[in-house]
């Protein structure tokens, strides 16, 4: 089955897929994304050999030389080993953050932002923030636990003082639409729907799952195991399959008081 190029466009395997670049081109462009030699040179020597070493001695030596090949790096910093860092000149890391080990950082894209940490952030364990041509913003003191997936082809922007607990999954854009079968789901259009807004002071519980167009206002609380597929006002606590509103905070306190 030919595909045609406009259909590879519309595919995030358009770079795997051009069979006019070499392989060593296609890895500096998924990875590194800047061009020029040297900063190959300089993203494997600090990234993927830093990257490894454990304890006290791997944490001072990421300090110093993370910095070099990322955006912005704030004071006191932590970067934990095994630590994936993919198209590094896109990211920003604000004062007194924590990347925990083995998270992955790919701000891969062409005219996007990139990935944007704030300061007194924590992405925890194993955690995924992937750009696929969008971009992820998480505000000061955010939280994302362990084992969390942002996935971005538009934007996904987490609040201040907003926590998500572990193995949550949100996804800005990554629909496709399937109305045709003589070419593969993978190769049609992406449909997207505006991305993802959780706003300021949001408690998102274990295992939930946040769909492309979603608002988030501040104040919420999304219950464990939860999938929103719609917006939320201020201080909602929602809960199922799919989310519904189950009751007010404010009328929670004003009962109580």
């Amino acid at each position: 089955m030919k595909i045609s190029q406009e259909q590879q466009k519309s595919s995030l395997q358009k770079t795997l897929l051009d069979e006019k670049k070499s392989a060593f081109k296609k890895y500096k462009e998924l990875f590194v994304g800047e061009k020029g030699l040297w900063q190959l040179i300089k993203y494997e020597c600090i990234a993927v050999f830093l990257s490894r070493i454990p304890g006290a001695l791997g944490l001072f030596l990421r300090k110093i030389f993370y910095p070099r090949i990322l955006k912005k790096v704030g004071k006191g910093v932590a970067f934990g080993h095994h630590v994936t860092i993919r198209h590094p000149y896109k990211i920003s890391v604000g004062d007194n953050s924590f990347i925990d080990d083995y998270a992955v950082l790919d701000a891969k894209g062409k005219d996007n932002q990139g990935i944007v940490i704030g300061k007194n952030v924590i992405v925890g364990r194993s955690t995924i923030l992937s750009c696929k041509g969008g971009s992820i913003i998480l505000e000061d003191f955010s939280n994302v636990s362990a084992n969390c997936s942002l996935f971005s082809e538009t934007v996904i922007n987490i609040g201040k003082y907003t926590f998500l607990a572990g193995h949550c999954y949100l996804v800005a854009g990554g629909n496709h639409s399937f109305s045709r079968t003589d070419i593969p789901i993978m190769f049609q259009s992406s449909l997207v729907k505006g991305g993802i807004k959780i706003q300021e002071d949001c408690w998102i519980g274990a295992s939930v799952i946040v769909l492309d167009g979603v608002s988030i206002e501040k104040g919420c609380v999304i219950g464990a195991g939860s999938v929103v597929i719609k917006s939320f006002p201020e201080y909602s606590v929602a809960v199922g399959n799919p989310a519904r509103k189950i009751r007010d905070r404010r009328n929670q306190q004003k009962e109580k008081s």
